[in-house]
């Protein structure tokens, strides 16, 4: 098989910098993440802290792109280019976040059925952006007559890539992928095109990657949430994980130790990390008991101890 490009993808509130840093450290198999997005402002100020989670000096382990949320081109372009005077290259355009809060205010996935609207958005963009750009999308809000009508207009642009999940908006993440639209896009579109949605294990990618033969560049999400040795067994096509419970015990104890430091408050932390265990519990079988349990807990130490003993449990089990 042909040298695959594999992508972590953005979620927000979760593939942070520090998460992208602890997950290479631990699994690797990416070659590079999209950002979870950051949004234009108006004013075009950007002090640090509002792009503290694309600040070179934290994404060392992981190349990544920055991601901007935008329906104004001049914005998109004045956040663009501060960007690019930090050392990036490259930026991606979200086209595809279906959150009611971005639909609201037409971004996104919202801003699709709006040809005319990107049309224009583009054009002011690639007449002041000193770098590349990449744009992630969906097939449409409704449907994918949004994306048909899109592709001639992409196609008048120099975009670097195009990240296509093939399901509408209003799906979120609920149905199928529609396949056979995703195909017909790779028919009508010049430039390369990147695979996002639904690679959740080894026989899923195979399965993709046997359909679109010429399509070398994949996105994974949450399924390298549920399981994190899933892009380097794609990477090497060896699905034999040595060690596999400990691997994850140490991954999330440096994840806890690296939130810990910069999270404030007992309910941060533990919000955070039970929401990686909403991805991380389908690495395990007849977890639902313990998952409960954790989900309850309101102490870092009674999480904790939950935890711990939950992967001494496992491992015992997995020794048997």
């Amino acid at each position: 098989m042909k040298h695959q490009k594999l992508y972590m993808a953005p979620i927000k509130g979760l593939t942070d910098h520090l998460f992208r840093t602890a997950f290479t450290e631990h699994f690797g198999g990416f070659d590079l993440a999209i950002a979870p997005f950051i949004s234009s402002k108006r004013d075009h100020t950007f002090k640090p802290k509002y792009i503290k989670d694309v600040l070179p000096e934290y994404n060392i382990a992981l190349p990544v792109i920055p991601q901007i949320m935008s329906n104004v081109g001049e914005d998109f372009v004045a956040l663009a280019n501060y960007l690019f005077d930090l050392g990036y290259g490259s930026v991606n355009w979200n086209l595809g976040c279906p959150s009611r809060t971005v639909i609201s205010k037409k971004r996104g996935a919202g801003m699709l059925p709006h040809t005319n609207l990107i049309r224009t958005f583009l054009d002011n963009v690639f007449s002041g952006i000193k770098g590349k750009i990449s744009i992630k999308l969906r097939l449409g809000w409704t449907s994918a007559d949004d994306i048909f009508r899109l592709l001639p207009i992409m196609n008048q642009y120099p975009i670097d890539s195009v990240i296509i999940h093939p399901r509408t908006g209003i799906q979120q993440y609920e149905g199928e992928v529609d396949l056979s639209v995703f195909e017909q896009c790779l028919s009508h579109l010049k430039h390369p095109v990147v695979y996002n949605g639904d690679i959740r294990t080894y026989d899923d990618f195979k399965r993709l990657a046997h359909r679109f033969q010429n399509v070398s560049q994949w996105m994974i999400g949450r399924g390298c949430l549920a399981d994190p040795f899933l892009p380097v067994v794609i990477r090497t096509g060896d699905t034999t994980v040595p060690d596999r419970i400990q691997a994850i015990k140490r991954f999330h104890e440096d994840l806890f130790e690296k939130y810990s430091r910069v999270l404030h408050g007992p309910s941060h932390l533990l919000n955070r990390m039970k929401g990686i265990w909403r991805h991380l519990s389908c690495s395990f079988k007849d977890i639902e008991t313990f998952t409960k349990k954790i989900y309850k807990t309101q102490r870092p130490d009674q999480y904790l101890d939950l935890v711990n003993r939950f992967f001494e449990s496992a491992q015992r089990e997995a020794n048997s």
